[in-house]
C-alpha cells in the first residue's frame, strides 16, 4: 500500500464565467509540479466540490491525470448518502489513482459505531488506499480516540489528514505506527512534522510551494533551526490565507500571481477588498525576503 508523505496541495478549482477554467487548472498544476510538491488532492474541500456536479469533478480529475502521474494524485470522496457515494467511488476507481481522501459523512452526525461501519464499507469497496479526513468543524462529527484507532487498523486506510484539533488523538495516532499522519491545519505544520507527521495536506502551499517543500525537507533532515526559520517566514502568509473562508484568499493570492482568475461559485464569495490589500502586502514581503 502507498505511503503518503511530503507536501500535498489540495487543488483549488479555477472558474471562468461560472465554468471550470481548464487552461487555468493546467497552468496551476504545472506550476505546483515545477516547485516540487509531492502530490495533489483533487476535489478536496479547497476544490469546492460541494458546488460542482459529479461529472465536473471527474472532468477535473481527468484533466489533472493528463499532467500528473497517478501515484501523485488523490481524489476527494465526500457524501452522506452511502449508496450514491459508493456509486461515485466506483466511477472514480475506473481511473488510476494514489488514493481517496474521505471525510466522515457530514450533517447527519452518526454514532461512533456508525463511523466505523461507514469507513469499513468505503475501504472494503476501494481498490486504492484511503486517507481518512478528520475535520469536525466541517462535518459536525467528532471521532473518539478508540474509534479512530479501530478505523485506521483497516489495511486500506493508510493515512489521516488531521484537522481534528485534538492533540491527544494526534499523539495516539503518531505513536500507534498504524497510519501516516498528514497535518491538515497549516499553522501546525512545523510542530506536527517535529512530532513525526509524514507530511501535510496544505491549502496555503498553493502560494510559494517551494518554501513549504523546503520546510518539510529541513525537518525531515533534522535541520530544525532552519525549519523553524522557514516556518516563521511562512506564518504571516498561512494566517492571512485563512482570515476569510477557504478557498477565497488562496484564489486571490493565486490571481495576484497571475496563475488563475479570482472566481468562486456561490454561495462562496471573493475576498474582501481589505483582505486583497493585505495579501498584496504579505506576498510583497515574501517575494522580497
Amino acid at each position: 500500500m502507498s505511503s503518503f508523505q511530503g507536501i500535498w496541495v489540495p487543488l483549488v478549482t479555477p472558474f471562468h464565467n461560472g465554468a471550470i477554467d481548464f487552461a487555468g487548472l493546467r497552468r496551476l498544476v504545472s506550476h505546483l509540479l515545477e516547485k516540487g510538491v509531492d502530490g495533489l488532492i483533487v476535489c478536496g474541500t479547497t476544490g469546492e466540490p460541494a458546488a460542482m456536479g459529479k461529472h465536473e469533478q471527474l472532468a477535473v480529475l481527468d484533466a489533472v491525470l493528463e499532467l500528473v502521474s497517478a501515484q501523485r494524485v488523490v481524489m476527494g470522496l465526500a457524501g452522506n448518502n452511502l449508496t450514491e457515494l459508493l456509486q461515485f467511488q466506483s466511477e472514480i476507481l475506473k481511473r488510476p489513482l494514489a488514493g481517496l481522501l474521505v471525510p466522515a459523512p457530514y450533517y447527519i452526525r452518526p454514532s461512533q459505531a456508525g463511523l466505523e461501519a461507514f469507513f469499513k464499507t468505503v475501504a472494503d469497496a476501494s481498490s486504492v488506499p484511503l486517507i481518512l479526513y478528520d475535520i469536525p468543524y466541517r462535518t459536525g462529527v467528532t471521532f473518539e480516540q478508540k474509534t479512530l484507532l479501530n478505523i485506521v487498523a483497516h489495511e486500506r486506510i493508510v493515512a489521516i489528514k488531521d484537522c481534528g484539533g485534538n492533540l491527544t488523538n494526534t499523539l495516539a495516532l503518531l505513536s500507534s505506527g498504524q497510519v501516516d499522519v498528514l497535518c491538515g491545519e497549516d499553522n501546525q505544520i512545523f510542530s506536527a512534522l517535529c512530532l513525526g507527521a509524514k507530511g501535510a495536506i496544505a491549502a496555503s502551499a498553493h502560494v510559494h510551494p517551494e518554501l513549504f517543500v523546503q520546510l518539510y525537507q529541513q525537518v525531515r533532515d533534522n535541520q530544525l533551526a532552519a525549519g523553524r526559520t522557514t516556518f516563521f517566514e511562512l506564518l504571516p502568509l498561512i494566517q492571512s490565507l485563512f482570515i476569510e473562508p477557504n478557498p477565497a484568499p488562496v484564489k486571490t493570492a493565486l490571481a495576484l500571481e497571475g496563475l488563475i482568475g479570482d472566481e468562486l461559485r456561490a454561495p462562496m464569495q471573493r475576498s474582501s477588498e481589505t483582505l486583497v490589500a493585505h495579501l498584496k502586502e504579505v506576498l510583497g514581503a515574501l517575494n522580497n525576503r
